[in-house]
């Protein structure tokens, strides 16, 4: 199964969702795609497998992968303080994977609000994240 954890800024998120899905899929092979090389580092020091950088590795890994993981943002063209580029959040939205996206909404810079979530703290959101891809891995939903 290929799993891509995406993220830009600082990859905050990006690592903790990967320290995630490392507790409970230990074996279960990560990559992790920063929009800068900050966001890969950080992911890659969390214990991802292997990582890239960039448009070209997101549109590339996005064509097969099985699911993607990340904030809401990857999938909105100009997110991310303007990291996302239409050409990545399309590459992301029409990939045939499964897609688990936290809001990010609580963030003043994301500019958009999801209906319907909750307003916790990120680490609970980090943690369901890491339940979901849990599940999706078991159920052999691919």
């Amino acid at each position: 199964m290929k799993i891509l954890v995406i993220d830009g800024q600082g990859g905050r998120m990006g690592k903790a969702l990967v320290e995630q899905i490392r507790t409970l899929c230990p074996k279960q092979p990560i990559i992790a795609i920063g929009t800068n090389s900050t966001a890969t580092a950080a992911m890659m020091k969390a214990g991802a497998e292997a990582g890239a950088t960039g448009e070209n590795p997101i549109i590339v890994n996005s064509r097969d992968a099985d699911l993607i993981v990340g904030p809401v943002g990857i999938v909105i063209a100009d997110s991310l303080l303007g990291e996302i580029t239409p050409a990545m959040a399309a590459a992301i939205g029409s990939s045939p994977a499964h897609k688990i996206l936290l809001p990010a909404s609580g963030y003043r810079h994301c500019r958009h609000t999801l209906i319907g979530c909750g307003n916790e703290p990120l680490g609970t959101y980090i943690r369901q994240a890491g339940e979901a891809v849990s599940r999706f891995i078991s159920q052999g939903a691919v």
